[in-house]
């Protein structure tokens, strides 16, 4: 029996596999936990006949609205044909059938995920960290210049009132999930509610979009092999994706969140000035009301933080231990209300 059997079903994901795939080799099959997923379970499953990728909720009760696979793996598969690199969807299964959960499996993408470090010599020097910083806006910019009626996602969700249902959102998900009060978040809710700047464009956005959600070329650091992890994705306003990505792309001597990778840090990777000149050339979009999307994405982040450590303390997270995550909460959510101070 596998270690991850209980999560995996392969009596019951082996012969679907074999079915989508028109191979009997995947009835047998091996599964292996890529680490770094800190909300949805991402599994490699081996065969003879290659390589998958499973993803699969986390164990236990889960807070409603959160892990859709089955808005995970519509967006890929709406995206394929476009310019936007998405790994191709072989199997879904949104009733739960065959896990227990809904959960889909697609093609292992050729490509390296980067955290901590870039490989020895994948990079040439400061311009290779340019190209990658680049590579990442365009194709950020690439997603939202979409038009979501144009690749059948026009129903992907409303977009009229977006900024204030994501503020609700995220009070309703911090509220279900926080182990105690912190006044900086009460603060930020209170101050996001009803201030949402008017949505410039209505775009598909990823809601999580960071280096490390992201594949790149093993050869060629000016190229995304595909975007991942679309767990968050919605039709609304991209600025509040832009600003997300904004708050991960820590700087040189900036206290940042740990669960996050600190690879922006690098000396000569380009900045956060970089991200928004590049971003605004390629969309053509004002960015003068940014600070209140980066308030907002810091509570978000805040609240995305404070389930990650729930679920980790209650062994929901297939083993993995994050440890207590308050004070970077607390570290957040200062932050968040910090933006505000500027508008």
């Amino acid at each position: 029996m596998g270690e991850y059997d209980e999560l995996v079903n392969p009596a019951k994901l082996g012969p679907a596999l074999a079915e989508a795939m028109s191979d009997d080799a995947w009835r047998d099959f091996s599964a292996h936990l890529i680490a770094g997923g800190k909300s949805n379970l991402t599994f490699e499953i081996s065969s003879a006949a290659g390589e998958l990728i499973l993803r699969r909720p986390p164990s236990g009760k889960l807070l409603p609205s959160a892990h859709d696979m089955g808005r995970e793996s519509r967006v890929q598969r709406a995206l394929a044909p476009t310019d936007v690199p998405v790994p191709q969807i072989v199997l879904v299964d949104e009733s739960g059938d065959l896990l227990g959960v809904p959960c889909y499996v697609m093609h292992r993408v050729d490509g390296i995920v980067v955290r901590d470090a870039f490989p020895d010599g994948y990079l040439d020097g400061d311009h290779g960290m340019e190209q990658v910083a680049g590579a990442l806006v365009d194709t950020q910019a690439t997603l939202h210049l979409i038009d979501p009626a144009s690749v059948g996602l026009d129903d992907f969700g409303k977009a009229e009132g977006f900024m204030e249902r994501q503020v609700r959102r995220w009070s309703e998900q911090w509220e279900r999930s926080k182990t105690h009060d912190v006044a900086a978040m009460d603060e930020l809710g209170r101050r996001l509610s009803g201030g949402a700047p008017a949505a410039q464009r209505v775009s598909v956005i990823h809601g999580d979009y960071r280096l490390d959600n992201c594949m790149l070329d093993s050869s060629d650091p000016s190229r995304i092999a595909a975007v991942l992890d679309w767990e968050l994705s919605a039709l609304g306003d991209p600025l509040a994706d832009l600003a997300l990505t904004l708050f991960y792309w820590a700087e040189p001597g900036e206290v940042s969140p740990t669960v996050t990778p600190l690879i922006t840090q690098t000396p000569g990777f380009p900045g956060r000035d970089f991200v928004k000149q590049r971003y605004a050339e390629r969309t053509g979009l004002d960015l003068s009301n940014l600070a209140y999307y980066e308030a907002f994405a810091a509570f978000k982040f805040a609240g995305i933080v404070q389930g990650v450590s729930r679920r980790s303390q209650e062994g929901k997270m297939a083993g993995q231990d994050f440890g207590n995550l308050d004070a970077m909460v607390e570290m957040i959510a200062k932050a968040g209300v910090a933006k505000l101070d500027l508008i």
